[in-house]
């Protein structure tokens, strides 16, 4: 006679979404009523916030497994400390489960929300999936409830969404918050008025809005700046909506006066990868943001911020408009793409600020990347050794001074890196530069042509000075020259990589 073998019960883990009952999934409910055995964690008092939510649904019979935490908050003796406190908790834990799971019993593990997001479940998860046959049921997130509660979106189109323990250090918060468009801060409680200086010193603050134990009958939210860090639990979350959610926007705050300023922020060269955390900052911290209309539209829509586009040849009345703003008492930032300082903003802030009229308004300068740096890296390190930075328009210089400027730096045998090369109605110029520098440059030198770098439509070709077509260069285009020693290489993938050695033969 033969023993018949057991099969070994299934392991669900089961989310409960964030405290409402009727935002438990049909498949969970499903579940949970025909489980054998219900696991639960729960705090040294015996109450279970997932065991509230799910108890509808349980049945008579069912064998109940409370997982109760040795700790939370609280010290411990125990030699480990802390994380061997839990360790040794999780392991016992793990070891009930598989004793019912090995007696055939299928076991649901209770999670709120999510069971694979900042959940307790994750721990018998990772003890147990590679033994027992294992279904995770996906709950709704108590980040996807605080949204719904606000009534504001979480991201739209191509914006950013980050979720952030509130266990990071203020400083590492803040940097984070600074270079996305949305976040979520979990797990606040005791780190609640660090979160509140991280949203701080990334300008964000009063973006920021507050959701405690959303979905339940406990349910609270109010904006980030108004609450009492004392009353704040665990179970609460801060949430940056979407700033393009323009159709909830308030009346812009006005400033009091005195306390306006013009940051000239560069906004790179556009990919959202190149925007250095310090400009992110300022973008956010303003209160109105000025600039070239194409720029401007870079930066993600904030329903508190105003928003001034204008044409590219009005430079000094941009300029004098937001010098003026400011000195109304505004935070202004304008925006440059790549660095401010660069054929740029910067330079026609400071000349009109000369003026006394704006001498009592702070100016400050926030670099970018500029298009010659991200060119460059994207064909190799053609500036590796001295180089120039020209433009070749004319607007606002004669060519005779350009042609000056080409002619040293060719003699100089510097790599030159050329801004604003051509234009719809600049069509000549390349095509006299291309003569000039090859009175001083073989034909063969290395020429690099990055068209819209960072952008939808980047393009990166590598020509030499004979070669090069100036028909098929534009105004978003960025030229490099090469000098007698730049290089081209075949690498062994079969790119190519143009370089300048940092050695120059004596």
């Amino acid at each position: 006679m033969t023993n018949e073998v057991t099969r070994p019960g299934r392991l669900y883990g089961v989310g409960l979404g964030p405290g409402d009952p009727e935002l438990v999934t049909v498949k969970a409910a499903r579940l949970i009523e025909a489980a054998d055995v219900v696991a639960y964690h729960a705090a040294r008092h015996g109450r279970s916030n997932a065991r509230a939510i799910a108890a509808g649904y349980l049945r008579a019979g069912q064998i109940e497994e409370p997982l109760i935490y040795p700790v939370t908050t609280e010290g411990t003796d125990h030699p480990g400390g802390y994380q061997g406190a839990i360790d040794e908790f999780y392991a016992e834990a793990a070891a009930r489960l598989a004793a019912h799971l090995d007696a055939g019993r299928d076991v649901v593990v209770l999670a709120e929300g999510d069971p694979f997001f900042y959940g307790s479940y994750m721990h018998m998860h990772k003890r147990l999936a590679d033994r027992y046959e294992t279904t995770v049921v996906p709950g709704v997130t108590s980040v996807s409830a605080a949204s719904a509660v606000l009534g504001r979106p979480l991201m739209e189109r191509d914006e950013v969404l980050t979720v952030l323990p509130g266990t990071l250090s203020p400083a590492e918060l803040a940097a984070r918050l600074s270079t996305t468009d949305s976040a979520a801060v979990m797990k606040l409680g005791r780190t609640f008025a660090g979160v509140r200086d991280a949203l701080e010193q990334a300008g964000r603050l009063d973006d920021a809005w507050y959701v405690e134990r959303a979905t339940t009958d406990r349910e609270r939210s109010a904006p980030l700046r108004e609450v009492d860090p004392e009353s704040v639990p665990y179970f609460s979350l801060a949430l940056l909506p979407s700033p393009a959610a323009t159709a909830f926007a308030a009346a812009a705050p006005e400033t009091p006066a005195g306390d306006g300023s013009v940051t000239v922020v560069g906004l790179g060269p556009g990919d959202r990868a190149w925007l250095t955390p310090e400009a992110q900052a300022a973008l956010a911290a303003a209160d109105d943001l000025v600039g070239y209309g194409p720029y401007v539209d870079r930066v993600p829509a904030n329903p508190r911020q105003r928003r001034h586009p204008s044409d590219n040849r009005v430079e000094a009345e941009r300029a004098a408009f937001a010098l003026d703003l400011a000195k109304r008492g505004r935070r202004v930032a304008v925006v440059s793409s790549g660095d401010p300082g660069v054929f740029a903003m910067a330079a026609a802030v400071l000349e009109v600020s000369e003026d006394p009229q704006w001498a009592g308004v702070p100016v400050r300068i926030v670099p970018g990347l500029t298009a010659a740096q991200a060119v460059a890296s994207r064909a190799g390190a053609p500036l590796g050794h001295d180089f120039c930075v020209l433009s070749l328009s004319d607007r606002l210089k004669p060519w005779s001074a350009i042609e000056t400027r080409l002619v040293a730096a060719a003699a100089a045998d510097l790599v030159i890196a050329i801004y604003n090369p051509a234009s719809k109605s600049r069509t000549e110029q390349l095509v006299r530069a291309r003569k000039l520098l090859l009175e001083h440059r073989s034909e063969q030198t290395p020429v690099v042509v990055g068209r819209d770098v960072g952008g939808p439509a980047e393009e990166i070709r590598v020509t030499t000075l004979g070669d090069l077509d100036p028909a098929t260069v534009d105004m978003r285009c960025l030229l490099i020259i090469g000098s007698s020693q730049t290089r081209t290489i075949e690498r062994g993938d079969g790119s190519r990589a143009v370089y300048t050695p940092r050695h120059y033969p004596v």
